[in-house]
């Protein structure tokens, strides 16, 4: 997957994770907690779908690595290259 793919990708499951939420102008460099209600809950909801959509693995210790979509698309992208 490209970056632009992969992106896509996670705002896909952002979407589907809390549909509510407005992401068309979501600042790609800013923290998504900051800019979208996504509870603890709503946040491991998006590391099971990465799993389950994608077969990435993302360890506890890793998970600031998704605190923004730039640092998503940063550490996933090299994970999904293959897909």
């Amino acid at each position: 997957m490209t970056e632009e793919e992969v992106r896509s990708a996670v705002v896909k499951i952002i979407e589907d994770v809390a549909p509510d939420e407005d992401l068309s102008e979501i600042d790609d460099n800013k923290a998504l907690r900051d800019q979208i209600e996504l509870d603890s809950m709503d946040f491991l909801d998006i590391v099971m779908e990465l799993r389950k959509r994608y077969s990435v693995e993302v360890p506890e210790a890793e998970y600031p690595e998704l605190n923004s979509l730039a640092s998503c698309v940063t550490y996933l992208t090299p994970k999904l290259k293959d897909k």
